[in-house]
């Protein structure tokens, strides 16, 4: 028997440990999993041997591939700050010597990080999985192959500027009204459902009613948290009002944090997080939360022991507490794309609680946790490891699966019968539905973006030939049809319950993955998936304007929406005019529809198709004279049938294939590929490390 000072190691740990970097136990399920979410997301990948890098040592030809690629690719690193990286003859080997791997199970995800300008003109950070690092990314195609006047300058309003800096705390408490209290709390029921549960079963409007009646000066943290509720309550109705409480409340909170530390502070600087997010502040949201996450592991909130200690109703409530923070901060985190302020490493509250009958409580913040701890997962396992395989995208979508099977049909048939639920519930179905359909746009997003640029011509081509579509029944293409149908489900039942009246006008959650669904649609339609996404993306597009009345991120996530809408049509519009030109030369030739010794009139029949400016060169070169030839070629070349396979008019004839065919298509495949390498998996905050949105909105 070993000794205790002995470091016992298992054969094989699990998925989530090795992710975690949490010892595991090697049972199946571990330790480690049960105590997070049960036994469904506990998986063994088979133990593979490390293969030892054989050096590579690149031929003339590849450096002269090399040289050749644009400067601009390539930014210039001193030696004294030199980061490793891989040369495209050095992908090329791996490649070959992993013939195991197909091409088509896994795809680059780009690196999409950005420094952003907000309104004060202050730079923050936008990571990977953010939707505006989408964006960039979709701008630099569309610029580059598309449209180059796409995204039209816009006054950049990334961040609001403070709409209430003239209402400064005066020390002043604001006056409330009793008779308010009731619709306000009402408001904030419902814009909170799905996200936080701060109160748990108490009875908020009456505590709240019977404070307010109260002459005593409210000057304690549990003052501050009823401000707070009434703050945004009222932002959709009463901007002043709303303004007007939360200042107070802020530096009452404030103020409180020199003394102990409570539960009722944890609560004050969540709900000063969540007014700010309401109120497109998403850098001093991030602030306040970081406090509000300090607070909550300085009183013990994320161990259930703990909490159990407080009674049976408080450990609910304190449990509860603990996980609408984790929604919170995953939401901030996967949002902005930066590493979030919690971990479940060291937490023992389960977000799968079952009840007295050993059931799964049916509840919608279990559900929300759930799916943004899925998607958490899909940050870590495939934006922070820059790559994607099928086997790895299995994975997740078994996750994905399991909890689509618990929770999906319960979401949709209370979004699908409005009239039976209350208007609380209907949005938290909303919000958590939302989020697992952008959990999914997430983890196939790689693969859409690699068919995006796989299928647009770049500056070297005119046209997609047939070589460099993909197959549809390929692994890569399921993938982008999964991210487009997600999109196209998410901006439908939106769009729906907007018209129905029951979302309020201030959901940052569902503007955000909504903008990522409007980029998905943009995408897929520019990509050639199909016209019927243009309904979808106006959809979107009618959704975030909807918005946007109160909301100045919706009205600039509009406005880009509406861009690459029109961007895309335009291409597709070019794109068809041109095959058809295309073929009306062909088959002119048949009949004499177009006169050869008249180049002008030609000229004028194509104008008769609105293509003139576009065809003057194909114009002026299918006019040139034909050089001299003999009589028999000259005879051949005339007749209107010459470009005729011989085989359809013979069944004895059938030429060899022209092996320059598939060399051409080869030769556009590799520079598709080069393209694509060179263009966006993953360029790390290029341009100087920033972007001015200024400049693009």
């Amino acid at each position: 028997m070993p000794s205790p000072m002995t470091r016992i190691r298992v054969a094989n740990a699990c998925d989530i440990c090795k992710q975690r970097k949490v010892k595991c136990d090697g049972q199946s399920p571990c330790g480690y999993c049960k105590r997070r979410q049960g036994t469904v997301t506990c998986h063994f990948s088979p133990a593979t041997r490390r293969r030892a890098r054989r050096p590579h040592f690149p031929s003339p030809e590849s450096r002269t591939a090399q040289s050749s690629v644009p400067s601009s690719t390539e930014p210039q690193v001193s030696p004294e700050n030199t980061i490793p990286t891989i040369e495209p003859s050095r992908i090329s080997d791996d490649l070959t010597h992993y013939t195991e791997i197909s091409a088509e199970e896994e795809a680059d995800v780009p690196r999409e990080a950005r420094l952003l300008y907000d309104a004060g003109g202050k730079l923050i950070f936008i990571g990977d999985c953010a939707p505006l690092s989408l964006f960039q990314t979709v701008r630099q195609i569309v610029i580059s192959r598309v449209d180059p006047h796409a995204f039209t300058p816009q006054i950049s309003m990334l961040e609001n500027a403070s709409s209430d800096s003239s209402l400064a705390a005066s020390g002043k408490e604001p006056d409330l009204d009793c008779t308010r209290a009731e619709p306000l709390v009402s408001a904030y029921i419902s814009v909170t459902s799905g996200l936080i549960d701060l109160f748990g079963k108490t009875h908020l409007t009456d505590s709240i009613s019977t404070w307010i009646t109260e002459k005593e000066s409210h000057k304690d943290p549990a003052s501050a948290i009823y401000f707070l509720v009434l703050a945004i309550g009222s932002q959709s109705t009463d901007e002043r009002c709303a303004a007007t409480c939360f200042q107070y409340a802020k530096t009452l909170a404030l103020s409180c944090l020199g003394g102990d530390l409570g539960i009722e502070t944890v609560q004050a600087f969540a709900l000063l997080t969540l007014y700010m997010l309401r109120a497109c502040q998403i850098n001093g949201a991030y602030l306040f939360f970081g406090i509000a996450a300090r607070a909550a592991y300085s009183i013990g909130l994320h161990r259930t022991e703990v909490n159990s200690r407080f009674g049976s109703d408080m450990h609910i409530q304190r449990d509860r507490l603990w996980k609408s923070l984790r929604v919170l901060d995953l939401f901030l985190s996967i949002s902005m794309g930066r590493p979030p302020s919690m971990s479940d490493i060291d937490c023992t509250v389960s977000c799968r609680p079952l009840d007295a009958n050993g059931q799964e409580d049916s509840d919608l913040l279990n559900a929300s946790v759930q799916i943004l701890s899925i998607t958490e997962d899909i940050v870590l396992q495939v934006y922070s490891r820059r790559k994607i395989s099928l086997q790895l995208t299995e994975g997740i979508s078994r996750q994905l699966r399991d909890w689509s099977s618990r929770w999906l049909s319960r979401l949709k048939k209370i979004i699908s019968e409005p009239s039976q639920g209350n208007k609380a519930e209907i949005i938290g179905s909303c919000q958590v539905m939302c989020t697992y359909h952008y959990a999914v746009m997430l983890v196939s997003r790689p693969f859409l973006m690699y068919e995006l640029c796989k299928r647009l011509p770049d500056s070297t081509t005119t046209s997609t030939s047939a070589s460099s579509i993909s197959h549809e029944n390929s692994g890569r293409v399921k993938l982008a049809n999964a991210c487009i149908d997600a999109a196209s489900l998410m901006a439908e039942s939106v769009l729906e319950l907007i018209h129905q009246g029951q979302l309020d006008k201030r959901m940052p959650l569902i503007v955000s993955w909504l903008f990522a669904s409007s980029l998905v649609l943009g995408v897929g339609l520019l990509g050639g998936f199909g016209r019927i996404l243009e309904k979808y993306a106006r959809m979107s597009i009618d959704s975030l304007k909807y918005f946007a009345e109160y909301d100045a991120h919706a009205m600039q996530y509009s406005l880009i929406a509406e861009s690459l809408l029109s961007s895309a049509l335009k291409y597709l519009q070019r794109r068809d005019v041109d095959e058809r030109l295309r073929i009306t030369e062909s088959s002119s030739q048949l009949f004499g529809l177009v006169p050869k010794e008249r180049p002008q009139q030609e000229g004028g029949a194509r104008s008769a198709l609105n293509t003139q400016q576009t065809l003057d060169c194909e114009s002026q070169e299918t006019s040139a004279p034909a050089p001299q030839a003999t009589s028999t070629s000259s005879e051949i070349i005339s007749s209107p049938f010459h470009d005729i396979d011989p085989g359809l008019l013979s069944l004895g004839y059938f030429p060899d294939s022209i092996s320059s065919t598939s060399i051409a298509d080869r030769v556009q495949q590799d520079q598709t590929d080069h393209v694509f390498g060179a263009l966006n998996l993953f360029p790390l905050l290029d341009g100087n490390g920033h972007i001015d949105l200024a400049h693009y909105f």
